[in-house]
C-alpha cells in the first residue's frame, strides 16, 4: 500500500502522540456533527443547531492550528534546512487559504 498522497506525492511520519492528539480531536468533531445530525432530525430549534455548528467551526480552527504549528516545527524547518526554499512559497499559500 502506497502511504503517500495522491495529490501531490507527500508524506508525513507523525509521532504516536501527535497522531492520537489528532485522531482524538476528529473522533470530537464526527461525534459533534452526528450530534448536529441528530438535531436536525429532531427538529431542533434553529439557534441551538447554530450554537453547536459554531462550537464545531471552533474545533476545527483549533485542529488547523495544532496541524499547522506541527507542519512548520517539522516539515517545513526540515525542508528549510534541507535547502528547500519552495517550502515558504507553499506554507505562504496555505496560509492564504486558511485565512479567507
Amino acid at each position: 500500500m502506497n502511504n503517500k498522497c495522491e495529490c501531490c506525492g507527500k508524506k508525513k511520519e507523525r509521532s504516536e502522540e501527535e497522531y492520537r492528539k489528532l485522531i482524538n480531536r476528529l473522533n470530537r468533531i464526527e461525534g459533534q456533527i452526528r450530534g448536529i445530525k441528530g438535531m436536525v432530525e429532531k427538529n431542533a430549534y434553529c439557534i441551538d443547531i447554530l450554537v453547536q455548528v459554531s462550537a464545531i467551526n471552533a474545533a476545527l480552527n483549533a485542529f488547523n492550528r495544532e496541524l499547522l504549528a506541527n507542519h512548520i516545527r517539522t516539515c517545513v524547518t526540515e525542508d528549510i534546512r534541507a535547502g528547500k526554499d519552495e517550502t515558504i512559497e507553499e506554507l505562504v499559500s496555505t496560509m492564504q487559504k486558511l485565512m479567507k
